[in-house]
């Protein structure tokens, strides 16, 4: 069993940084694909970032250029930078995982509990 934990939510003026965190814990797995995705009040959760095993990026649009996805994989963590930060950016963030255990051969997901990010005007 793997289990995801986010850190780094809180309550931030407009125009502000804020970085999350997320690491991934557990025995015998390995890792393919780590990302964010976001859901807010009265919104279908949206992909923000995502991050493969060999480094390859993709980002949802309108975080293009302000958001950063990083990950470590040593410490089978992902990390969210997250620049210019404006109130539509108000969510609660999902960590996520593509997890495949040692003798299976298949992928599943894994998300972790959420961590709140509010942006005040």
């Amino acid at each position: 069993q793997v289990q995801l934990v986010e850190s780094g939510g809180g309550l931030v003026q407009a125009g502000v940084s804020l970085r999350l965190s997320c690491s991934a814990s557990g025995t015998d797995f390995s890792i393919n694909g780590m990302g964010w995705y976001r859901e807010a009040p009265g919104k279908q959760r949206e992909l923000v970032a995502i991050t493969t095993s060999d480094g390859r990026t993709d980002y949802e649009g309108s975080v293009q250029g302000r958001f950063t996805i990083s990950r470590d994989n040593s410490k089978n963590a992902v990390f969210l930078q997250m620049n210019s930060l404006k109130p539509e950016d108000a969510a609660v963030y999902y960590c996520y995982a593509s997890v495949k255990a040692l003798g299976n051969w298949f992928f599943e997901n894994y998300w972790g509990q959420g961590t709140q990010v509010t942006v005040s005007s």
